[in-house]
């Protein structure tokens, strides 16, 4: 597996780190932004996965 990354709101700022998932909304520690549902929208304002952005932290 490659270095986890992140991605982040271009509507928000809500960052989507693949290191730590997304538990609260179903998506396990580990799982790589190509493993997240197309359906999934943003926790924050609900944007679709297409309005996120791969970002260095």
């Amino acid at each position: 597996m490659s270095e986890p990354k992140t991605w982040m709101c271009l509507i928000c700022g809500w960052i989507y780190d693949e290191a730590a998932g997304d538990p609260e909304h179903g998506i396990a520690p580990g799982t790589a932004w190509a493993d997240v549902d197309m359906n999934w929208t943003c926790p924050e304002c609900g944007a679709r996965k297409d309005d996120f952005e791969m970002v260095a932290i």
